[in-house]
């Protein structure tokens, strides 16, 4: 992919936020003759620039080769998004999924959603579709998993005083629909995020970022530097 390509559908740059207008770097100094020969490299953004939203490890990878990488190392952390209505909040988790570089992202139900929230992450991060929630409990089964709720009705524990299992399910639904109470019924624990104000609930994107950095300070250890 192009650095032109990772900007198709998105705004023009003067209506973009501020931290996401020009990012990355130009064309691999030197010229052709200079390239790294290393397979990973993408020759057209070598010879065009890398403007995606990637660390600088990846800087001139193929897309083909930073999922391969982020796949070998990927984190015994699954998370799953059903009644998710907002578009924006599909993508949100998604990026933070790949942040914190978790095994897969399930969506349940509807298979279509606007990825611009995603900002291009989807592309790097293993994301699977469920028509219903029996399909993503049997896979949760036979892979192994444990599936959790998080959620802040009738019942449910604190997230903070949890320890959750390396085998890792969460599972998140909207704020108004929440999550169906046939996939409810086949996690094993309900557990909600501590609160100290007035709102009744909140956003899901910041709650799953929550529940998967918790994730992380208890298995995934120092992030690389």
């Amino acid at each position: 992919m192009s650095g032109a390509d990772y900007w198709a559908g998105l705004p023009p740059e003067q209506d973009r936020p501020a931290d996401v207008r020009e990012v990355g770097v130009g064309p691999w100094p030197g010229g052709e003759a200079a390239w790294p020969t290393d397979p990973r490299y993408d020759r057209e953004l070598l010879r065009d620039g890398d403007r995606r939203n990637v660390v600088d490890r990846y800087r001139y990878w193929s897309v083909e080769a930073v999922r391969a990488d982020l796949a070998s190392r990927a984190h015994g952390l699954h998370v799953a998004i059903e009644n998710v209505t907002q578009d924006l909040n599909i993508g949100s988790i998604v990026r933070t999924a790949n942040a914190f570089n978790v095994g897969a992202v399930h969506v349940v139900g509807r298979r279509r959603w606007n990825k611009r929230g995603a900002m291009v992450t989807n592309r790097y991060l293993d994301v699977r579709h469920h028509p219903e929630p029996s399909g993503l409990l049997t896979w949760a089964a036979e892979a192994g998993y444990e599936p959790i709720a998080i959620d802040n009705g009738p019942g449910s524990l604190q997230l903070e005083h949890a320890q959750l299992p390396e085998r890792c399910l969460l599972v998140f639904g909207s704020e108004g629909e929440g999550i169906s109470e046939e996939l409810r019924a086949g996690c094993t624990r309900l557990l909600r995020i501590g609160q100290y104000g007035s709102t009744r609930s909140i956003n899901v994107a910041a709650a799953a970022a929550i529940a998967m950095h918790t994730w992380v300070l208890q298995h995934a250890g120092p992030a690389p530097d």
